[in-house]
C-alpha cells in the first residue's frame, strides 16, 4: 500500500478523570487517533488513571504526551491562575515528570507535551509565559515535541528553547481573525455539528485556509488536529473523522 501524500496527526485530550471507571470513553476513542495528551494531575487525573490511559494508548499504538496545566483542579485548569513563575515551573516539571516516569516504567518514551486550558490559551499570546513552558519542557528532555497553537507565541518559544514544535489546529473550535481560539464564553466558540467539523477538517487540510468566526480567511497549516474527548459526541467525531480522512487519501499518523 502506498503512503498517502497528505497525512495528519489526530490528537485527543484523555485521562481527565478521577477514577478508571470513568475512563470508558477513552478506550472507545483510542482506535481512531494517533496521539493523546494525558492529564497529569494539574487539572485532573491521578497516577492510577494515568497508568491506565498509558496502557490503553500503547495497546492501540497511540503516542503518549503530557497535558500539564495550571495546578487548579477546582476550575479544571480553565481559569488563569495567579501564580509565580517559579511556582508554575515547579508544578509543570512535577506534572510532566510524573507522567514521564510512568511511561518509562512501562518500557516506552514520552512523545510530546501540550499545555492545557487557560495555560495553553495564555501562552499562545504571551511570549514570556510560552518561553517558561518551553524551557521547562526542554530541561526535562530536549527530544520532547511541543504541541501548541499554530502561528502562536508557543512556536517562537519552542524554537528558542530548541524544541521541535508541532502546529495544532482545532476542528471543533472557532477562531478569531488573529488566529487565536474564540473564548468558550462566546456564542459559537464551540462547534458541535459533526458534519460541519468533518467538512471543515477536509477543506482545511487540502487548502491550508480556515475561515474565522467573523469571516476572515486564515492561512494555517496544522500538523496535528485536536479532538476534544470531554463531550457526548467525542467517539462519533473521532470515528467519522478517521474514516473521512482515509476515504480522501489522507493518512493518520503521529507528528
Amino acid at each position: 500500500m502506498k503512503e498517502q501524500a497528505i497525512h495528519i496527526d489526530l490528537n485527543c485530550d484523555l485521562g481527565e478523570h478521577d477514577s478508571v471507571q470513568e475512563a470508558a470513553i477513552d478506550q472507545l476513542i483510542m482506535p481512531f487517533i494517533s496521539s493523546c495528551n494525558v492529564a497529569c494531575g494539574g487539572h485532573a487525573s491521578n497516577p492510577k488513571v494515568m497508568a491506565h490511559t498509558i496502557d490503553l494508548a500503547f495497546q492501540n499504538q497511540v503516542c503518549v504526551g503530557a497535558h500539564p496545566s495550571y495546578p487548579d483542579r477546582a476550575n479544571f485548569g480553565r481559569q488563569p491562575l495567579n501564580i509565580s513563575p517559579a511556582a508554575l515551573r515547579d508544578s509543570l516539571t512535577e506534572q510532566i515528570n510524573t507522567l514521564r516516569q510512568l511511561v518509562i516504567s512501562k518500557g516506552h518514551v514520552l512523545h510530546h507535551v501540550k499545555p492545557h486550558g487557560a495555560l495553553y490559551n495564555q501562552a499562545a499570546e504571551d511570549l514570556q509565559l510560552a518561553i517558561l513552558l518551553a524551557e521547562a519542557v526542554a530541561a526535562i528532555d530536549e527530544s520532547l515535541k511541543f504541541y501548541g497553537l499554530a502561528n502562536s507565541a508557543m512556536q517562537a518559544a519552542s524554537e528558542k528553547a530548541g524544541l521541535e514544535f508541532v502546529a495544532e489546529g482545532f476542528i471543533d473550535r472557532a477562531y478569531t481573525a488573529k488566529g487565536t481560539l474564540v473564548p468558550r464564553t462566546v456564542t459559537g466558540a464551540v462547534i458541535t455539528d459533526v458534519a460541519l467539523m468533518l467538512d471543515r477538517a477536509l477543506a482545511w487540510l487540502k487548502t491550508g485556509v480556515l475561515e474565522s468566526i467573523d469571516g476572515h480567511r486564515l492561512t494555517i497549516q496544522p500538523e496535528t488536529l485536536c479532538l476534544h474527548g470531554d463531550h457526548q459526541q467525542a467517539v462519533d467525531v473521532a470515528r467519522e473523522l478517521n474514516q473521512a480522512l482515509q476515504a480522501h487519501d489522507i493518512g493518520i499518523k503521529a507528528a
